[in-house]
């Protein structure tokens, strides 16, 4: 038997397996219907037969420092790779070598040193738009594939021909939030609130908002700067609350998010005042508990897509880890698997030609949707806009 005939047996022995278990679940059963039972397949898992031994992948990711709260984005990372290895049918494996990339751009700088000096095929990694920036040069002298699953300032992967990212860039996000939110809304006039002027994809945010808003009529009627550290938001509110916005939009990293939304709650800001943020995860709608109701997003991903596979990811990250998977979770495992066919196609591990592999991804079926790079490397696939309703995302509409 060929290759390619084992490769359809051990596929089509994997689904009979798949529904038989489901058949035997008769509560499972209820729930699915025909077309929505494809659903809680996994993805359809690369296969490394050009490759034989050991495929070394560079993971920063921050362990410590602010943004170690993206902790889900390691076990996404680490649920994809677990599924890949477990699923090949050659002897080829995908090892993870993790380094600590502080949450800072110097310890992501030191992270991708340590990384290219170990000799690994590809980074995934770093996880913030600053961080991004400072490793580019690294990427690009080394010529080593840099991919992070979650940065979103735009402009970036423009920067170099080995850079990647997986989150869609505010510059995609941005004008269709604004523009279906304001169709369904109607506002008029707005409020926004710029957190850290001096972290780039906060500053990307709050130029890209005023843009798309100009672009459709809307007036700001005040822009106000938080900075870092800064404890108390009175003073902004307070001009906030005298314009009298129609609605109140936010740029910042997530992570700051539920000390600003209990603090505009607390100020007495009308309730019937959407809040709108182009990101926030749902640990921080957790952190922030009743001041997050009714906060509107623009996502990459929600926990009850249809997308393929999505549902099993969801099931098997729940078991694994025993709470539910953020979006950063998602990006990282659907990095993960796209990195992996990429190394399937290219037959090799040489980051160029990884590199090449990736730019040509086209409609790869991931738990984001359908996947693929533009010219310059960032991601394309559609965006998702959420609003927080009784403490979980429901789809906006």
């Amino acid at each position: 038997m060929g290759l390619n005939q084992t490769k359809k047996v051990v596929l089509a022995l994997a689904i009979i397996t798949l529904i038989v278990g489901l058949s035997a679940c008769d509560q499972l059963a209820r729930i699915l219907s025909d077309d929505e039972i494809p659903q809680m397949m996994g993805p359809m898992i690369p296969q490394l037969t050009e490759i034989s031994g050991e495929v070394v992948v560079g993971l920063a990711s921050p362990q410590t420092g602010r943004f170690a709260a993206y902790g889900p984005q390691a076990a996404g990372t680490g649920l994809a790779l677990e599924e890949i290895n477990n699923g090949q049918l050659g002897d080829a494996r995908i090892r993870f070598l993790v380094e600590d990339d502080r949450s800072t751009p110097e310890g992501a700088v030191d992270a991708f040193n340590n990384l290219i000096e170990a000799g690994v095929s590809a980074i995934i990694g770093p996880s913030t738009s600053e961080q991004v920036g400072a490793t580019i040069p690294i990427a690009e002298k080394n010529r080593i594939v840099a991919f992070s699953p979650t940065s979103e300032a735009s402009g970036l992967s423009a920067l170099g021909n080995y850079i990647f990212r997986a989150a869609l860039t505010s510059d995609v996000k941005i004008p269709i939030g604004v523009k279906l939110t304001r169709e369904k809304l109607g506002y008029q006039k707005v409020a926004t609130i710029l957190h850290d002027e001096n972290d780039p994809y906060s500053k990307n945010s709050d130029d890209l908002l005023k843009q798309a808003l100009a672009t459709n009529g809307v007036t700001v009627l005040t822009s106000e700067t938080i900075q870092t550290g800064e404890m108390d938001f009175s003073a902004q509110l307070s001009r906030i609350s005298d314009a009298a916005p129609d609605a109140i939009f936010i740029s910042g990293q997530p992570i700051e998010l539920p000390d600003i939304l209990r603090q505009i709650r607390q100020h007495g800001l009308p309730h019937e005042v959407p809040i709108i943020t182009p990101l926030i995860s749902i640990s921080d709608v957790q952190q922030a508990g009743t001041a997050a109701e009714g906060v509107i997003t623009f996502a990459n991903w929600t926990i009850n897509a249809p997308t393929p596979g999505n549902q099993s990811f969801v099931k098997k990250f729940i078991e694994k880890n025993g709470v539910e998977p953020n979006t950063f979770a998602a990006q990282a495992y659907a990095a993960v698997y796209i990195l992996a066919h990429a190394i399937a196609n290219a037959g090799s591990t040489n980051s160029t030609d990884i590199r090449d592999a990736l730019a040509q991804t086209k409609d790869l079926e991931t738990v984001l949707g359908k996947f693929s790079f533009d010219a310059v490397g960032d991601s394309v696939y559609d965006p998702i806009i959420l609003s927080v309703e009784h403490g979980r995302f429901e789809i906006f509409d």
